[in-house]
């Protein structure tokens, strides 16, 4: 049992989230509460590139502090590592070619670290590693300052091809391409933990990590992250864990092995119970720690006898790539680590938050954070009651039933294993093969706007309800973007041109570029905050351009050539009118063009066509704007007006009055 002290608000509570802050001073109480978790998890390695490459001091700063009012006591601190793999390689003799085509570009070194690519988006200049290294002493030192224990980087057996150059003898496997990807950017090579060289690298490697940073005892490698191993044989497997973990204990004989469960679960053809089962019982038992990274949708310690004896904790993941949308799974998270709890034989010791991404849908996280001090699970209706009057300082019957509202339908997602990564139309690259399936009833989503629309006039000076004003308006908008691709693609299929001008020009010119006002009148959400960020890091203009190319094509294209296309996809200010928009327009004009010609739509064409739009929106040098533009609630109420679902029908006939085209 650990104890911590937490502040009971009497008069007025506080809400503290990611983007925007309400911070009252409060009368309080002291009280001790106590949790049967041991550790409070943050963070997953793919939250570093999502969200946190381009911070700087300040914005870690206001980071640890949310950790610290939230109880979290085991946040990773992965950053600065490339600054001391560089020291390592160049110890053993590789020169600074090899090193340049070994590390990827700033934004997407998380994949670059699980050996699953290389090289694109780089070189690292020498001053991102300086850095670096400055963020991660202050970052370390305010964690330890708050009793946290940072989880500290270890070897994984990814290295550069130039330790073939050295050691030719050495036990290296080339992987094949990974995710679209070809081997001009990926088919790592990986060095087999059973090879002598494993442990003189990694021991290496772990030594300076200890003395430059520092040791809490708890390390993260994961060796076989979207990969799949060379062999099943158990014996094998449980060998790797073996050799892995030796290169811990080499360095720090109190070593803990931290590592992500996510292998278990995307490639559950490969790991079954006795894959599984060898890889984890080559550490001894209580020397690991694994993540179970998806358990409010895929729990993985329920099939493996609580992960076979070795210790777990229990994590939500909620979002992939960092994308907007609201979206949550109340019922599991509310139930999830109390299940685990009481599981036969539990091993857990924690529950975790692991989104890919952050800076999107705070009540969920606000929610997970507070059941780290419930002993049972909480009641839901009252608790979303209590957190709209905590967020907005005040109490409004409208809020309070657009939130029971929402946390019903949209943060309620009950369907098996699903996925929360955007797939509405609004950030896809246009089709006639995209999803607009939901898993909620958006009459229910359209109400809770109306609601909002009506506190608005009295709660427009609370930055909280700026920001939700702007979320719910917004995700309204991409619901409806659904609907207006369902009109597009049945007015072409049934060959009529004038619906397919109407609703065509509706959403090109009028819904979308309304959706990019909205966005562009509230701080949180402008594309120029995100480019800013990327080029103050820079010391010269070259280093601005690449930081600039690889902050862009993260949230686009994902690769040179879309091999990863709109995984990351954000939807801000000034992305929506630049790159969204732009392939919209593209695409009706060519449902228009061929309707009227009497041809056949082509996708490989159209493909062919909006990749010049996606990569000249990389390469376009705009500036945009870093501060917000408009008033957020006449912007919000002139779209209510004319998008409120009443109101659709009679103003799509006005608009077909319009000549779009």
């Amino acid at each position: 049992m650990r104890a911590y002290l937490r502040y009971v608000l009497l008069i007025i509570i506080c809400s503290v989230c990611y983007s925007v802050n309400y911070l009252p001073l409060p009368r309080v109480r002291k009280e001790t509460l106590c949790t049967t978790k041991l550790f409070r998890y943050y963070q997953n390695v793919c939250t570093v590139s999502y969200s946190f490459v381009w911070w700087d001091w300040p914005r870690w700063e206001k980071e640890i502090d949310w950790m610290a009012l939230n109880g979290i006591n085991l946040p990773l601190a992965f950053t600065g590592q490339e600054a001391l793999w560089q020291e390592v390689y160049r110890a053993l003799g590789l020169n600074e070619s090899e090193l340049e085509e070994f590390f990827s570009g700033p934004a997407f070194l998380a994949w670059n670290r699980m050996a699953n690519m290389d090289k694109f988006g780089g070189p690292l200049p020498q001053s991102w590693h300086v850095n670096q290294l400055y963020l991660q002493f202050k970052i370390l030192e305010r964690m330890r300052a708050f009793g946290m224990i940072p989880v500290l980087p270890a070897f994984s057996g990814n290295v550069p091809r130039g330790i073939l150059r050295l050691y030719p003898k050495a036990n290296v496997t080339r992987l094949g391409p990974w995710a679209h990807f070809n081997c001009s950017f990926s088919c790592s090579y990986i060095l087999d933990p059973r090879d002598p060289l494993f442990l003189q690298i990694g021991t290496l490697y772990l030594s300076e990590v200890v003395k430059q940073f520092g040791t809490d005892h708890i390390y993260n490698t994961d060796t076989f992250n979207e990969m799949t191993p060379p062999s099943s044989d158990p014996t094998y497997l449980s060998a790797v864990s073996r050799s892995v973990f030796a290169s811990m204990t080499a360095v720090d004989p109190n070593a803990i092995w931290l590592m992500q469960g996510w292998l278990f679960f995307s490639d559950q053809a490969f790991w079954k119970p006795p894959q599984i089962q060898a890889l984890l019982h080559g550490v001894p038992l209580g020397r690991m720690i694994v993540l179970d990274l998806f358990a409010e949708a895929d729990p993985v310690f329920t099939y493996t006898e609580s992960f076979y004896g070795q210790p777990f904790i229990w994590c939500m993941l909620n979002n992939f790539g960092g994308n907007n949308g609201f979206f949550g799974t109340i019922e599991s998270i509310n139930s999830g680590p109390f299940k685990a709890l009481n599981f036969p034989n539990s091993t857990l010791v924690g529950i975790g938050m692991t989104p890919e991404g952050i800076e999107q849908n705070p009540v969920i996280y606000e929610l997970m954070s507070e059941l780290a001090w419930r002993k049972e699970p909480v009641n839901l209706a009252k608790w979303v009651s209590l957190y709209a009057v905590r967020r907005y300082g005040g109490m409004n019957d409208n809020l309070t039933a657009a939130w029971k509202l929402l946390f019903t339908s949209v943060y309620n997602c009950t369907v098996a294993g699903y996925v929360n990564h955007n797939h509405s139309p609004l950030v896809r690259r246009p089709s006639f093969r995209m999803r607009t399936d939901l898993w909620y009833d958006p009459a229910d989503l359209f109400e809770a706007w109306r609601l909002f629309m009506e506190a608005a006039p009295s709660f427009m000076t609370k930055e909280t309800f700026q920001y939700d004003l702007v979320d719910v308006t917004r995700q309204v908008l991409q619901v409806l973007t659904s609907s207006f691709y369902q009109d597009i693609a049945d007015a072409f299929a049934n060959k009529k041109m004038p619906e397919l001008l109407t609703v065509g020009g509706v959403l090109v010119y009028d819904l979308l570029p309304e959706l990019n006002r909205l966005l562009s009148s509230n701080q949180n959400f402008l594309l120029g905050t995100w480019l800013e960020r990327a080029q103050s890091k820079a010391l010269n203009e070259r280093e601005a351009q690449l930081y600039d190319m690889n902050a862009r094509n993260q949230v686009t294209l994902w690769g040179p050539s879309g091999e990863i296309l709109d995984y990351a996809n954000k939807q801000w200010g000034g992305l929506i009118e630049d790159y969204y928009a732009q392939r919209w327009g593209l695409f009706v004009q060519m449902l228009v063009e061929c309707l009227d010609r009497g041809l056949p739509y082509k996708q490989d064409t159209f493909n062919q066509a909006v990749f010049q739009v996606e990569q000249g929106f990389i390469y376009n040098g705009r500036k945009y704007p870093t501060k917000p533009q408009g008033d957020t609630y006449e912007i919000a109420h002139r779209i209510f007006l004319k998008y409120y679902p009443q109101k659709i029908h009679k103003n799509k006939l006005d608009w077909a009055n319009n000549n779009w085209w």
